[in-house]
């Protein structure tokens, strides 16, 4: 029970009342509402620390997507970077074999045209050396045939001065014939100027004389007949021009 103190108590007697008040007042009971109640103050602090916790997650997860976003960004400049040294690496590398290109180019030209230079000085030396060959041949050759010419001369001057019917005339006839027709197969030709204009390039003039009806510098006489092999000149005719 409480007691009602009046006014006028003393101090005591308060003091009393208010210990008794205090007596009469009863703690709750300590049953589901004081587990309750106890364990209220517990999900409540954990309700703060997953919120918390839940707090620092995002946290974490946010700087770990910014961190990643930064690393990704930082490979994307790497790779922009790699790959403009890499550009850079295959433009220098296609200039420089451009460049090596056109000199192997001109190197190329310049060993072509030597090639061919080289090529046309090695055919004019064959050919020359083929003229040569062939110039020393017919030479040898001519020479061969000047050497016989005297004697065919001699031949023919004996069947001029022969007389008709000796048999000796017979032999130096076939012998004479038998050495034109070697001539013959070797190339070599005679040539009779009579009544032809005297030639200086062909004819060896002799002696001039006046033949009436004859025009002057026409051949009156061959005294010796010319002969040439293909082309040139053995030995030109030797003859008598009229004046």
């Amino acid at each position: 029970m409480v007691r009602v103190h009046r006014d006028g108590d003393s101090d005591e007697a308060a003091r009393e009342a208010a210990v008794e008040a205090a007596a009469d007042v009863q703690p709750p009971p300590a049953g589901a509402d004081g587990r309750a109640a106890s364990s209220a103050a517990p999900e409540r602090d954990g309700e703060t620390a997953s919120a918390t916790v839940s707090a620092d997650a995002d946290g974490h997860t946010v700087a770990a997507e910014e961190s990643a976003l930064a690393a990704g960004a930082g490979e994307e400049q790497d790779a922009a970077a790699r790959e403009g040294d890499a550009a850079r690496e295959e433009g220098e590398t296609a200039t420089i074999a451009r460049h090596e290109l056109e000199q192997l180019r001109r190197e190329r030209d310049e060993y072509l045209d030597l090639a061919r230079r080289k090529q046309a000085e090695f055919e004019n030396f064959r050919r020359r050396v083929a003229r040569a060959e062939a110039d020393a041949g017919v030479r040898a050759k001519i020479d061969l045939i000047r050497d016989l010419l005297p004697q065919v001369d001699n031949l023919e001057r004996a069947l001029q001065v022969a007389p008709e019917g000796d048999p000796l005339a017979d032999g130096v006839r076939m012998i004479l014939r038998g050495l034109l027709n070697t001539l013959e197969q070797h190339g070599v030709e005679s040539f009779d100027p009579s009544g032809e204009p005297f030639d200086p390039t062909v004819h060896d003039a002799l002696s001039t004389r006046e033949v009436e009806g004859v025009e002057p510098g026409t051949v009156v006489e061959v005294v010796e007949k010319g002969y040439r092999l293909g082309e040139r000149i053995v030995r030109p005719a030797r003859v008598v021009v009229s004046g």
